[in-house]
């Protein structure tokens, strides 16, 4: 084998984008783009993704020996949902006889589920009790639901999570039929009988359409002569065969945002952000707290599922936003884009065309608003006026950014605008890029409050080919640090390249012990390993939700080659430097608090704050507080040092107690135990970690002080 490529394939609504990267030093050695395909009655999007591919190791002469890792996003689940491309799905629920029986009946009758578009996923049902449940009458009750046009079955039985064989028994029978089958409980551990039958219903309504593409896709990889599992990018930021994705397409819903926050967290090393990906028409906006993105249960059509993928907030606010004018005023700009509306951009427009420009306005699709604007040109054609258009007038986009285009020709454009409205180019073409601020303003403070990071701690990071049209002026307002990096526009595609391998397991555990913490840690690396992690790269984080009892374990791991081939290349300077920036102060401020093999924690006083960083070898910053302490001691004083210093830097507001958020470095790995409840219900999960370790091996803990 001679150098080792890492290829990512990022499918998106108009373009799909395939990137290889050298596995060792992730440097770009490939890249391919090629129009999206939505109409090929057989591949649907596989066609896109398989034409992309090919041309990325053709093209760069990478021969298919060399792919140790590939991987893809996909829009086909959402795309399938948004526009209703969905199976009839039959319901078989089944419980116990009596008041249970009844109850379960009629949580597992759903109905039609609303895809809020005016769509929906037809549904229908039949039950079954337990005593009668054997392969005779499961037959039975799987041609009733043939019978009423279910095309796929959902098999949800009432605590399912506990015992499944009533499920696979019935995903057997429906098999032996040809029928494919959504199991309850391989999608989710957790009790609520109604939540989980409906995502089982969703993740059935798609199988036929992802079975499909996942086959053609699987066999055109195989064909062109690699080896290695084809993995699919879920939701939640991580990677899962494909042979997972089979049994679970629902996990990648949202797949396509997924892929851009790896990209920054794997190849921009982001840590405490607001990431931005920024295409011509819509902005993915979401969140990087302490190197990890924020992910919650999507939404379908107003239902909560349990299905976990990244919190994203989509703005219909872009680089190819029209602008929207009337009364000689400026009213908005968007949700059209230039696209939608079938018109260049004036900053892509050679100038010698830009000749008597005039204004006009028009209703890009029936039912708009009639004051979009476009600029009709002396030789008919006809362009517009964008939020690109206005920060390159403004020069917040540079040469040689993606983004910058023909200032003279957009300057052009705006003027007759301007002169609409009354004020100069520079001053319309800000109020355009206000307008656009005005929308993403309270999605940051929003997020920032959720997360409770605070606003001198978040950086906004720039993916997609528009981030220089929406980013410099947003951070320039709210007083930010910003950063869009030189691959912005394939950031999705080096995200799925670079993405770890994935898996969650939840169960509710009234008052766990730290037993049971051990047991679902393991159940969830066991899963990972499963998908292709190697074993000493797993690391699981635990979360206990003590309102609702809820225990997850979220175990990420590399697979082989990645993890073996990582190398040291951050120096203690080099860590000090990022620490500094991160911290927004000389590096001559900050101090090294400690420092073993792997990490480094730096520290700056400010004020009474002493605001510290983690950094990892790789340069990776690993955690950020505002006011934190640091400690070391061996593993065996564990239970000591953590009560000390839960005592420091535990505060108080209005008489109430603020919990530390408490952080953990041991064999290699950052654990994050922040918002446990008290130190008890912290020591307990942390013990779990200790179990297995050696006494005299020396841990570092940080505890940062919480608002």
């Amino acid at each position: 084998m001679g150098r080792k490529i890492r290829v990512g394939i990022d499918v998106g609504g108009t373009h799909t984008k395939a990137v290889a990267l050298d596995n060792e030093t992730q440097e770009i050695v490939g890249e391919a783009i090629v129009m999206t395909s939505h109409d090929d009655p057989e591949l649907g999007v596989a066609k896109g993704v398989i034409e992309c591919f090919e041309q990325c190791l053709t093209k760069n002469n990478i021969s298919p020996e060399d792919v140790v890792f590939i991987a893809h996003s996909t829009t086909q689940a959402t795309n399938a949902l948004l526009e209703g491309d969905v199976a009839k799905v039959g319901i078989l629920g089944m419980s116990k006889g009596g008041f249970e029986g009844l109850l379960a009946k009629s949580q597992t009758n759903i109905g039609d589920i609303d895809l809020g578009t005016g769509r929906k996923i037809e549904t229908c049902h039949a039950f079954i009790k337990n005593k009668e449940i054997n392969e005779s009458n499961l037959d039975a009750k799987i041609n009733e639901l043939t019978t009423k046009g279910a095309e796929v079955i959902a098999a949800s039985q009432a605590f399912g999570v506990d015992a499944v064989d009533a499920e696979l028994l019935v995903k057997k029978e429906a098999e032996k039929k040809g029928l494919m089958v959504s199991v309850a409980s391989e999608i989710s551990k957790l009790y609520g009988l109604t939540r989980r039958t409906r995502t089982a219903a969703i993740n059935g309504s798609i199988l036929p359409k992802m079975m499909n593409t996942a086959n053609c896709t699987e066999m055109a990889v195989r064909k062109a002569g690699i080896e290695v599992p084809l993995m699919i990018m879920r939701g939640d930021g991580g990677v899962m065969d494909i042979s997972e994705m089979k049994k679970r397409p629902v996990l990648t819903m949202l797949s396509g945002p997924a892929a851009s926050v790896m990209g920054a967290l794997m190849y921009l090393r982001a840590s405490n952000g607001i990431y931005f990906e920024v295409g011509g028409t819509s902005t993915n906006i979401g969140v990087i707290k302490n190197g990890r993105p924020a992910v919650e249960y999507s939404t379908v059509g107003g239902h909560k599922t349990y299905v976990n993928s990244l919190d994203v907030i989509v703005l219909g606010v872009a680089g190819g936003s029209m602008v929207r004018a009337k009364d000689h005023k400026l009213v908005d700009v968007g949700p059209r884009s230039a696209h939608i509306g079938g018109l260049g951009y004036s900053v892509y427009t050679d100038e010698s065309k830009m000749v008597n420009p005039q204004l006009e306005f028009f209703s890009p699709k029936k039912g708009d608003p009639d004051d979009y604007v476009r600029v009709k040109l002396e030789n008919g054609e006809r362009v517009t006026i964008t939020n690109s258009c206005a920060a390159n007038i403004l020069g917040y986009v540079k040469p040689g950014e993606y983004s910058y285009g023909n200032v003279e020709s957009a300057r052009k454009a705006m003027k007759v605008l301007a002169d609409y409205i009354g004020v100069s180019v520079e001053e319309c073409a800000r109020q355009i890029l206000h307008k656009a601020y005005e929308k993403i303003q309270p999605v940051i403070d929003g997020f920032a409050e959720k997360y409770k990071i605070e606003k001198d701690q978040i950086s906004l990071v720039g993916c997609g080919g528009g981030a220089g049209a929406l980013l410099p002026y947003s951070a320039e307002q709210m007083k930010m640090n910003y950063s869009i990096p030189e691959h912005a526009e394939v950031i999705s595609s080096i995200g799925v390249a670079l993405a770890m391998i994935r898996d969650v397991v939840e169960r509710v555990i009234p008052n766990p012990t730290t037993e049971d913490i051990s047991a679902i840690k393991k159940e969830a690396k066991t899963l990972a390993i499963k998908n292709g992690a190697v074993p000493d790269s797993v690391e699981v984080q635990i979360e206990i939700d003590s309102q609702t009892s809820k225990v997850t374990a979220i175990a990420m791991g590399s697979n082989e080659v990645q993890a073996t081939d990582l190398k040291l290349r951050c120096t203690e300077d080099d860590a000090k430097k990022l620490a500094a920036d991160s911290m927004r102060t000389d590096v001559l401020n900050v101090n090294l608090e400690m420092k073993n093999d792997i990490f480094y924690i730096f520290s700056f006083k400010d004020g009474e704050k002493n605001r510290m960083r983690l950094v990892d070898h790789r340069g990776f910053i690993k955690v950020q507080c505002g006011d934190a302490k640091a400690k070391r001691c061996l593993a065996k004083d564990w239970e000591s040092t953590v009560a000390a210093l839960w005592e420091e830097t535990l505060t108080f507001k209005a008489e109430m107690a603020r919990n530390p958020d408490i952080f953990l470095c041991i064999g290699g790995k950052v654990l994050d135990f922040s918002n446990t409840l008290g130190l008890e219900q912290l020591q307990m999960i942390m013990k779990s970690e200790f179990m297995d370790a050696d006494g005299d091996e020396e841990i570092m803990l940080i505890g940062a002080k919480t608002t």
